[in-house]
Order: structure tokens, then C-alpha cells, then sequence
């Protein structure tokens, strides 16, 4: 029934690893300002497009003047990295406006303020940048090549390694270092860690500045293979926020893996479901060649569903009782 050569299944292996990156840095975001404020911040997805955006502004202005292929490199990263910044700092400026006069507020108001400000953004990238989609121009040739029958292009590559660079790097910034150690006490127990003499005001901001910075990164990613434009935040920034939750809301391991997880279920799940669909129709007499793509998204949501309904604290997550 699943007719899928090894070579089909590599390839969406590769697409799947590719996307699977891109949502686990976005999912960081999500699971390391859930870890300490206890809540969802769903403006993350605009942060991410407005670093976009900014990234990509910048990087036109600056190959206008660009004379050798070195350089329109050299540009990229500094795109990048401007992107990277402005993004931390207004994950910061949202914390400390939309956020932080809420803390003590039920958990309503929080999410509701969030989405104010993912509405605000949203609204404000379209009079700034404009309605259409807009293309990143490759720094690079990325003509694919193939290795064993499976194709592959520089793109696929740069998102790997980039991702998992930072992941790396984030995981032994929080397990190795002081202020890492700062984050996961004020994690714990927010009051208890300002006694300890904890700047939680601090952390709290450097959560968002890192987690929007990460963010700003995959959507740079994001857009090289895909067009950005001005809602491209809330479909991608819901699915990251589903592989939080399938990994373990709040849990920084659990986000990496569930973002890898949800990637290759969106390619090598879709694409056995759709034989699957083909096949059934077959026994029955009926022909189709295949089932329409935006039925991808469907995987992301089934999946939520499932994981909350088996074990809703996710795979890597915990069970926390609370006293009243």
C-alpha cells in the first residue's frame, strides 16, 4: 500500500529536517517565555516577521552597492544580524509595555494583550513594508545537487546548521552559564530567586530578547525558500507553538525535538497519508493523483489535538500539580 522508494523517503527526510529546524528555533521563543512567565506569547510570530522584514530591507539597501559575490555574503550576515538585534530589543520593549504591567493580572489578560500586539504589528508591517510578498534574493547559487538520488540545495543545508549551531548554543547557555542558571531559578520560582538577589526584571527581558532574536533568524531562513510578507507570523508562529507543546511546553529540549518531530510529520507523514488516500480510493474504483497540499497544515493541528488528548504535558514535559 505505502509505495515509497528509499530515495522519495530521503528526500522528504532532508525537506522535513529543513522545515523541522526552522520551527524549533521559533519554538524556543515560545517555551522559554512560558517557562518563566507561565504564559503564551502569541506576538512571537509578528516578532519573527517584522525581523523578516527589517532583515531584508537592510539587505537590499546594502547590495545596491554590493561589487563582488563575497561581499553580497558579507551583507547577508550583517542583515542578519541588525534583523537579530532589532528583534531582541522589541521582544524587550513588548515585554516591558504590553506584558510586564500584567504580571499579576489572571492569565487572560496576558494572552489578550498579546494578541492585541500581534494585530498591531501585523497591521503596521503592512503600511510600512506593503500588502505584497516580497522575495529574498539568494546570497549565494542555490542550484541543487544531488547525492544518491536525493536533491539537495546549499538552502537545505544553511538551515541545518545554522539551527542546530544555535540550539547548541542556547542549550549550554542555559545549563553552563551563570545567567543561564539565573533563568532556569527564576523558572522555578520567580520570588524566591529575586531573594536569592536575581534581577528578575533582567531575565525576564533577556528571555525576550533571546527568543525573538532566535525567532528573527527563522524567518530569515524561512523566507529564502518561501516569500515574506506581512501575515507570514501567525501560521508558521502557530505551528512553532505546536511543537512546543508536543515536545513539553517549557522544556528547551522538548522544544528542539518537537519542532524536528513536527517538520517530518508535515513531509514524510503527509506524504504517506496521501498514499494512504490514494489507495482507498483505488480499492474503491476511484481515481486521484493526489490530495491537495494545504491539507499539510491539518497535520499540525491533528497532532495538537492527539498530544493533548495521550499526554498533555508533551513528550518531554512534566506533570505539575498545583496547591490551591
Amino acid at each position: 500500500m505505502f509505495n515509497l522508494s528509499l530515495q522519495e523517503l530521503l528526500q522528504h527526510l532532508i525537506n522535513g529536517l529543513t522545515l523541522g529546524a526552522i520551527y524549533a528555533l521559533i519554538a524556543l521563543g515560545y517555551t522559554m517565555v512560558y517557562g518563566i512567565l507561565k504564559f503564551i506569547n502569541f506576538a512571537h510570530g509578528e516578532i519573527l516577521m517584522v525581523g523578516t522584514f527589517i532583515s531584508l530591507a537592510v539587505y537590499n539597501v546594502l547590495c545596491s552597492t554590493a561589487t563582488s559575490g563575497m561581499m553580497i555574503i558579507v551583507f547577508f550576515i550583517i542583515s542578519i544580524i541588525i534583523a537579530m538585534i532589532s528583534s531582541g530589543l522589541l521582544g524587550v520593549v513588548i515585554e516591558k509595555i504590553a506584558y510586564k504591567p500584567l504580571r499579576n493580572a489572571s492569565r487572560l489578560a496576558p494572552l489578550l494583550s498579546a494578541i492585541g500586539v500581534s494585530i498591531i504589528l501585523t497591521n503596521l508591517a503592512q503600511i510600512i513594508f506593503g500588502t505584497k510578498d516580497q522575495r529574498f534574493a539568494y546570497p549565494y547559487n542555490n542550484d541543487p545537487f544531488n547525492l544518491f538520488g536525493i536533491s539537495i540545495t546549499p538552502t537545505h543545508i544553511l538551515t541545518i546548521i545554522v539551527s542546530l549551531f544555535l540550539m547548541v548554543i542556547l542549550k549550554f547557555f542555559i545549563d553552563k552559564t551563570k545567567l543561564g542558571k539565573a533563568m532556569r531559578a527564576t523558572s522555578e520560582n520567580k520570588r524566591i530567586a529575586a531573594l536569592m538577589g536575581i534581577n528578575v526584571d533582567f531575565i525576564v527581558s533577556l528571555t525576550f530578547a533571546i527568543g525573538s532574536s532566535l525567532a528573527a533568524v527563522a524567518g530569515i531562513l524561512y523566507a529564502l525558500d518561501y516569500k515574506a510578507k506581512s501575515t507570514m507570523g501567525l501560521l508558521i508562529g502557530l505551528k512553532a507553538f505546536i511543537a512546543a507543546v508536543i515536545g513539553g511546553i517549557g522544556n528547551i529540549t522538548g522544544a528542539m525535538l518537537g519542532g524536528l518531530l513536527l517538520g517530518l510529520l508535515e513531509t514524510i507523514g503527509f506524504r504517506l497519508f496521501e498514499i494512504l488516500v490514494v489507495s482507498i480510493y483505488s480499492i474503491f474504483g476511484k481515481s486521484i493523483t493526489g490530495i491537495p497540499l494545504g491539507l499539510k497544515h491539518m497535520v499540525a493541528f491533528s497532532m495538537l489535538i492527539l498530544i493533548l488528548l495521550i499526554k498533555p504535558s508533551g513528550i518531554l514535559g512534566k506533570n505539575v500539580r498545583e496547591k490551591v
